[in-house]
């Protein structure tokens, strides 16, 4: 007869191998952490590096844009200056749209008249006597004190309660107008694509102008801004023709292009990201470089 003998370990024995498990089992999965985090590591390297490579590649194609703006303008000569234009070109891996406009198509801030200023607001909605309010106030906030009477704009911010006063002094940025006293802001959201302070004349360019522009030119009825607006659609750009349809007093307006262009640039890149950047730049005469760039704005980072 065979008598069956059970060998029984220790229970000591069995809680050491349970405790090996278990520390193999956690070293595993500290392992596998370590693997996924440095898979993410990677990852994010590598897309900041195609990030970085984009905004390099946009950078460098909205500065040859604005060097080919610069070429094909001073390239006219001085007499035959375009106010306006636009032109593509492909480079590396991206298709570049470019359109220039002379800056003198806007209203400069520090240089236009009360009666232009005042057209500008009274065509973007607001009544006509608001409109001169408006006008006397931002050129109260660029006209400088005289140090020999009250300053009696300082004193109209103080009264509204302001915390500051006007500059006195012309527009640094046209964001500025948001700060002129009793301007309200949705006007000012209105005119910012059709004001500037890079322009440095008092006149606007009715070949660069967009329609609200021209229409702030005083003395402009509808029959005569129509019948400017097609003759210059049509491509019939004589000074002296569309001179001719302001009356006898075209004093606010000028067809000569100024040295300042700003430049509206669209990058499209073949993995299909797209920048859009708008530089304003004056174009110089004399020294080692063809221009200066006086403000450019991207939205590579998202919307401004």
């Amino acid at each position: 007869m065979t008598v069956l003998r059970h060998r029984i370990l220790p229970s000591t024995a069995r809680t050491s191998d349970g405790f090996i498990v278990v520390a193999v089992l956690w070293i595993l999965g500290a392992l596998a952490t370590l693997a996924s985090i440095y898979a993410v590591y990677v990852i994010n390297t590598a897309t900041s590096m195609s990030v970085n490579d984009d905004r390099l590649q946009a950078e460098a194609l909205v500065t040859a844009a604005l060097e080919l703006t610069a070429y094909r303008v001073t390239a006219a000569g001085t007499d035959n200056r375009p106010s306006r234009g636009e032109f593509l070109f492909r480079q590396g891996n991206a298709n570049v749209a470019v359109e220039f406009k002379s800056e003198t198509g806007r209203i400069d801030l520090n240089m236009a008249p009360k009666e232009l200023l005042a057209g500008l607001f009274s065509g973007l909605g607001a009544k006509y006597s608001d409109a001169e309010f408006y006008a006397d106030r931002i050129i109260g906030w660029r006209a400088p004190s005289d140090p020999d009477r009250p300053n009696d704009e300082a004193s109209a911010y103080r009264a509204a309660g302001l915390a500051y006063a006007p500059r006195q002094a012309p527009f640094a940025h046209v964001g500025e107008l948001t700060l002129v006293l009793g301007l309200p802001p949705f006007l000012v959201e209105r005119a910012m694509p059709f004001v500037t302070v890079f322009s440095g004349h008092a006149e606007i360019n009715i070949l660069a102008a967009a329609p609200e522009v021209v229409a702030a030119v005083p003395g402009m009825t509808p029959e005569r801004l129509y019948a400017l607006l097609s003759r210059r659609g049509a491509g019939q750009q004589n000074a002296q023709s569309l001179q001719s349809l302001l009356g006898s007093d075209p004093a606010s307006v000028m067809v000569e292009p100024g040295k300042a262009m700003r430049v509206a640039v669209r990058v499209d890149f073949d993995n299909r990201r797209q920048v859009r950047a708008e530089a304003v730049i004056l174009l110089l005469e004399d020294g080692d470089a063809p221009f200066r760039v006086l403000s450019w704005r991207d939205d590579f980072d998202g919307p401004d």
